[in-house]
């Protein structure tokens, strides 16, 4: 004789387990790229802060002597380059993301650019600018899905 419990069986089923697996598997298809894009816009925060200060300190830079500083100077993480700026008193960090060039400087003209080789997986560039104005602008965004 069976005894009344002997066919009840603890666990899950298989189908169950299959519909976790695939539900688990949607969420993460969609979060993992948005995380991503995250990391990707917390890294461009080093261009936006360090053009922000090359702005400023040329600004300083033409009051004192009717002219913007460095005409194509470029200063990146290498060790001959990255303290490229210091004349003007910005310091770029040697593990720096960025690459800034200093594209124009004239007495009435500026443009500097940030360019990022390797913010992410893929070959897109992300390239940020300001100008004499202080217009920053992303002319390449690498963050976008």
């Amino acid at each position: 004789m069976f005894s009344k419990f002997h066919n009840r069986q603890k666990g899950f089923t298989l189908i169950e387990l299959m519909i976790v697996v695939v539900i688990i598997g949607i969420l993460a298809a969609l979060a993992i790229p948005r995380f991503m894009a995250a990391t990707t816009k917390s890294k461009q925060s080093e261009a936006k802060g360090i053009l922000k200060q090359i702005y400023t300190m040329e600004r300083t830079y033409r009051q004192q002597n009717n002219i913007y500083w460095g005409q194509g100077t470029t200063a990146d993480s290498t060790a001959a380059l990255w303290n490229a700026f210091a004349t003007i008193g910005v310091e770029i960090q040697r593990n720096a993301m960025y690459n800034y060039v200093i594209t124009t400087a004239t007495s009435t003209a500026l443009l500097v650019t940030a360019t990022a080789t390797s913010l992410d997986d893929d070959a897109t560039n992300d390239v940020w600018t300001i100008n004499d104005g202080g217009l920053l602008v992303c002319t390449s965004d690498d963050a976008i899905l």
